[in-house]
């Protein structure tokens, strides 16, 4: 129990490493928490402070998910806490006690628990997360159309019902954070801007 509880709190403490705020700060001098939307965030960073940023931001929150794994791994505590510990990670990401609780929606860092724990699935479901962000321009409406297609590979590739019940609850959780968003979704596909820009492409 005792490697389970460090498990826990070591991937609360990796997930709560405010990658948004030190990136913003060290090259812009800016709180990122007080520009654009204010999220703590890949999407916010990369609209407010440049690209490279954001990628560099989205890459080191994919980091404090995947490393909570590793982490737990090494310890070898069991499936429970594994997956605990992954979660752990997303809500130290989404409350990060440095920084006053006001963190990310945590996508990237959901992505780098699920990385490790289900490699192959992310080596589909990233390409084409990628593909929607291209299509669409809008990185939520890229996470929606993924949802669906992550969920059928993980049955396919797993068919693991802890995983998937885990998987279902991380879906649920970060779409209730991120609900103010589906409305940004429902303009995007009703205006037609992804047709549009496939056409100039």
């Amino acid at each position: 129990m005792t490697a389970g509880i460090v498990s826990i709190m070591t991937g609360y403490l990796l997930g709560s490493v405010p990658s948004a705020y030190i990136i913003a700060r060290l090259t812009r001098g800016i709180d990122i928490r007080t520009v654009g939307g204010g999220n703590m965030g890949a999407g916010n960073v990369m609209r407010e402070v440049g690209k490279p940023h954001g990628i560099a931001t989205a890459l080191a929150d994919v980091g404090k998910g995947a490393a909570a794994i590793f982490v737990a791994r090494a310890l070898g505590v069991g499936d429970t806490w594994l997956l605990s510990a992954g979660f752990a990670a997303l809500l130290g990401h989404n409350f990060p006690a440095c920084i006053g609780f006001k963190g990310g929606q945590g996508v990237a860092c959901a992505a780098g628990v699920f990385l490790v724990l289900t490699p192959q699935v992310m080596l589909f479901a990233i390409p084409f997360m990628l593909l929607m962000l291209i299509i669409t321009r809008h990185i939520f409406s890229s996470v929606i159309l993924t949802v669906p297609v992550f969920l059928a590979l993980l049955w396919f590739f797993e068919g693991h019902f802890s995983l998937m019940a885990f998987a279902l609850v991380i879906v649920f959780y970060i779409g209730y954070r991120s609900r103010h968003g589906l409305k940004q979704v429902a303009r995007v596909i009703s205006s037609g801007e992804w047709r549009n820009h496939l056409r100039n492409k």
